[in-house]
């Protein structure tokens, strides 16, 4: 894939920490950026800060789910 400074961002949201780690090599390892949060309000937090292109979350979370 391209330059990594260059590639999507990718912002995946899950509190299973495995969910995050397997997803995100696969994804890593194709050349994309990622950023990880473990729950709805951690993502939006960071989602002041950062513009990711594509935004992949668990549904079923404690606290504040998918989509929500």
């Amino acid at each position: 894939m391209e330059d990594k400074k260059r590639a999507p961002l990718i912002l995946i949201v899950d509190d299973i920490t495995e969910n995050l780690q397997v997803l995100g090599n696969v994804l890593d390892g194709e050349g994309f950026r990622i950023s990880y949060a473990t729950s709805g309000l951690e993502a939006l937090k960071m989602l002041e800060r950062i513009q990711p292109q594509l935004i992949l979350l668990d549904i079923m979370m404690p606290e504040m789910d998918g989509f929500e």
